[in-house]
């Protein structure tokens, strides 16, 4: 445990963390207060001004009495007003945060709302969806095709809100007007439209909690085609929005929603937002796990663009982007962390699913293939947690080695359909939920009736890949652990003269003899550890 923790302060010490990393990471005293129960943000999107304009009506409920709200929106953009009650209000600004000094008494349990009118140019990412903002580009008729992604670097970076996931907002209505000729896809159903002379203003509707970052508007001259995929909890509405140039190739590449549908809903539980519907949109960037929004750029390829992650020949099974993205609806949408420094239930959840999907069309053997395939990427330079309260990740081994820790879970469990309970349950134990690291940790140990403290710590919170010390003499094997933590004792399967058997390594030396000299051994690939011959 101590190893985990020295990991991550010397890390923190070499990494400054600013006053801004504080205000923007941690659960601030005007943060506190109060519960975000509704947005209702109306935008207006001038794409040839790469211009935003706007206001965001808050409905919030009082946790204790308190007098001072905490808005975010980072520059350029710009916090023109605040109102309650027709009455204006002071702000105080400290660089992304907006403190704004409220007239009302506050009083405990009671629901209020505050309205936001801001307006600017909001960051342009120079690479969507890695570094966040907003995209402004053209389709192939020079019409205009913008989106924004932010994941990282918050959902303030173009509208004024309580950003943070611990606190995700119950409901959402969402307008967007944009230019005639345009379509402005938002999250959710989609309530009306109109017209005027010169605008589109569309009107969709949030019934569902949804964090911050997974709120997007996606603007273009689109093409839309629809369908209803049967699935765990009835009828699910499918709205796919694409450039028009693309509809034929999405309509045949789109195929695989309804696969993915399936095998997620078989191996996690039912898609979360029914009332939602499922959307993939087309934007100009590679992707985005909006909820109940998918954004997508995969240039209508199997892969990710082309290729594959694995180096095994099965990641040109599926288009990633599909697979990937659409597995955040459960990890991130759903279930959705309360600090960014354990975005590994994001990442290491949805990178896995790219196996399990794998696992149901076709088969076990090729589900592993992949997933060890990925260990190619994994370069253990930090802990896949990250600092917590000052808006810090983890390593982006958070991925793959993600991933691999819960493929190496699975052998652990020995049991494949015990497993799917596992992570169907995980599903509906934290449903519309944000959670933290050890929630997840301690229902998974729990479920399985494994003690995995020290393992959780090995892998999560140390660089250290456990490593297998091995001598084989006659029909004797002798094993250790090196590299762990105190008190890791993971048991591994091992094939010794073509008979699968389980052994149990710690730190100190240990036997194991068999009836018959060892000719051939080795260890199963499916447990994540490294391993040496010593003699």
């Amino acid at each position: 445990m101590l190893l985990g923790f020295f990991c991550l302060t010397a890390f923190a010490q070499e990494h400054q963390f600013t006053h801004e990393d504080t205000l923007k990471g941690s659960i601030t005293p005007e943060r506190a207060w109060w519960d975000v129960s509704h947005y209702s943000l109306k935008v207006t999107v001038d794409p040839d001004n790469k211009f935003i304009s706007g206001s965001n009506t808050i409905t919030y409920k009082v946790l204790e009495p308190y007098q001072t709200l905490q808005i975010d929106l980072q520059e350029p953009m710009k916090i023109l007003s605040a109102t309650q009650n027709d009455k204006k209000l002071a702000i105080k600004k400290d660089g992304a945060a907006y403190f704004i000094s409220l007239q009302k008494k506050q009083k405990k349990e009671a629901s209020n709302k505050i309205t936001i009118a801001f307006e600017g140019k909001p960051v342009e990412g120079a690479r969507l969806p890695w570094d966040g903002g907003w995209t402004w580009q053209k389709d192939a008729k020079g019409k205009a095709f913008a989106a924004n992604a932010n994941q990282g670097i918050g959902s303030s970076i173009w509208w004024p809100n309580k950003d943070i996931p611990y606190d995700e907002v119950e409901s959402l209505d969402l307008y967007i007007t944009v230019p005639k000729g345009l379509t402005a896809v938002g999250n959710g159903t989609l309530v009306d439209s109109s017209s005027t002379t010169d605008k589109n203003r569309f009107h969709w509707s949030v019934e569902n909690p949804i964090n911050s970052y997974g709120i997007s508007a996606d603007i273009a001259d689109y093409a839309h085609f629809s369908e209803t995929y049967k699935g765990e909890k009835g009828p699910l509405d499918l709205n796919f929005y694409v450039l028009k140039e693309n509809l034929d190739k999405a309509q045949e590449q789109f195929k695989q929603v309804p696969m993915m549908l399936e095998a997620f809903e078989h191996w996690f539980g039912p898609y979360p937002f029914y009332e939602d519907g499922y959307k993939l949109v087309e934007v100009p960037y590679l992707g985005m796990e909006h909820q109940s929004n998918v954004t997508y750029g995969n240039k209508y390829e199997n892969g990710y663009l082309g290729r594959d992650l694995s180096g095994t020949g099965w990641g040109l099974k599926f288009d990633f982007i599909i697979i990937h993205e659409s597995g955040h609806e459960w990890f991130a949408n759903n279930i959705t962390n309360k600090d960014v420094a354990d975005m590994w239930v994001h990442e290491g959840f949805t990178a896995y699913s790219e196996n399990l999907y794998l696992d149901y069309f076709f088969g076990k053997e090729a589900s592993a293939d992949y997933v060890i395939g990925t260990r190619s990427a994994i370069r253990n330079d930090r802990p896949i947690i990250g600092t917590y309260g000052v808006d810090h990740e983890g390593s982006g081994d958070m991925y793959y080695k993600g991933a691999n820790v819960l493929h190496t879970l699975r052998q652990l469990v020995e049991d494949d359909e015990k497993w799917r309970t596992i992570l169907r349950g995980l599903n509906k134990e934290f449903y519309h939920q944000t959670v933290t690291t050890a929630q997840i940790e301690n229902y998974i140990s729990e479920q399985s009736g494994i003690d995995l403290t020290e393992f959780w710590e090995q892998y999560l919170r140390t660089t250290m890949i456990p490593e297998l010390e091995y001598s084989i003499d006659g029909n004797t094997l002798k094993f250790r652990y090196a590299d762990i933590v105190e008190g890791f004792d993971m048991p591994i399967q091992i094939h010794v003269n073509e008979q699968k058997e389980w052994i149990y390594p710690s730190a100190a030396w240990k036997t194991k003899s068999f009836d018959a000299p060892i000719t051939d051994f080795n260890i199963d690939r499916n447990f994540y550890i490294e391993f040496e011959e010593i003699n």
